[in-house]
């Protein structure tokens, strides 16, 4: 395929267990300077959860399927946990790869989404003697796997609704909150975050069908307080929508983070429980067939275009 030898999945990094979830959190907050306090917080949403997240099993699932689509070997490197990416590297260059392409978990662009990775993948090869190239594929955003994915388990969600309220229910798409000041950086002229989720949203609306009305909402905030993030919260949303059901939709994740299944699974499907709203969430792309299939389509493009070195710039960090 192309002028790859090798397909490098690069994800986050999940705890696989309770004794996993303090040293995982202090890698993903490492000098940002998150209070203890918050993250004993989230500590304690993981522990209340089993202490692990599935993303490292969903990744082993998504790697597992891609192996009967892709002829390549696969590699495995995350940024914040076992396998780390600067370990796979490694062994990459052992194995005598000379040139891979980079799928990433996450279809979008902005600092945290793409350029913290384009971040990670050099930091690794500098580290590494004999490292491969490595080549991120494009945002995919709008691929037509991932469309079809996500729209499949929209209907799906609203098929479980009870049919007096399914018509009218509302699509609420979700994906992380980030900064306010890094959604206006994201991408060569800004706000690229903000337009590919939407753009995302309004054609799954479509595919779906039915002249439905949808709205793009926000989760998992993690900043100090007086930072202005990007809003709603979906929480907050649900309780002043006018609607007589609600699917929410996280867009803005492949597989089931620990804030899909935190945010979404628990925070969200309480408060709608508070208010009486019917609500259902869709499931993310996962192993979808289509999603599957994606990842061999993205690797037989045309190899995607450098960033200019403007694009999705890193924040600043206040000192202390």
């Amino acid at each position: 395929m192309g002028n790859y030898d090798a397909l490098l999945v690069v994800s986050f990094g999940g705890p696989e267990k309770p004794d996993d979830v303090m040293p995982f959190l202090e890698n993903v907050v490492r000098g940002r300077g998150v209070p203890r306090e918050r993250l004993l917080e989230v500590e304690e949403h993981y522990q209340r959860l089993g202490g692990a997240s599935p993303i490292n099993d969903q990744c082993r699932d998504l790697i597992e399927a891609v192996r009967s689509t892709v002829d390549l070997p696969i590699y495995w490197g995350n940024r914040n946990w076992h396998p780390f990416l600067e370990d796979t590297v490694r062994r990459m260059a052992d194995d005598g790869v000379r040139r891979a392409a980079a799928f990433v978990t996450s279809a979008y662009g902005s600092y945290s989404a793409c350029r913290q990775y384009r971040d990670d993948i050099a930091r690794a090869r500098a580290a590494v003697e004999g490292a491969p190239e490595i080549v991120k594929l494009r945002h995919y955003f709008d691929h037509p796997g991932f469309l079809a994915a996500m729209t499949d388990h929209a209907r799906q969600a609203l098929d479980r609704l009870p049919a007096g309220v399914r018509e009218g229910a509302r699509l609420v798409f979700t994906a992380h909150s980030i900064p306010v000041s890094m959604a206006g950086t994201a991408g060569p002229e800004g706000g690229l975050y903000e337009a590919q989720l939407r753009r995302a949203a309004a054609l799954i609306t479509d595919a779906v069908g039915g002249d439905r009305a949808w709205d793009l909402v926000w989760q998992s905030r993690s900043g100090a307080p007086h930072i202005p993030w990007l809003e709603p919260d979906v929480c907050d949303h649900l309780e002043k929508i006018d609607a007589p059901a609600v699917v929410l939709v996280p867009i803005g994740f492949v597989s089931d983070h620990m804030e899909v299944v935190y945010d979404l699974d628990v925070e969200a499907a309480e408060t709608a429980e508070r208010i009486g709203l019917p609500l259902v969430r869709a499931a993310t792309a996962g192993v979808h067939p289509r999603f599957v299939s994606m990842v061999g389509e993205l690797i037989a493009e045309p190899e995607p275009l450098a960033c200019p070195a403007t694009c999705c710039p890193a924040p600043r960090r206040r000192p202390g």
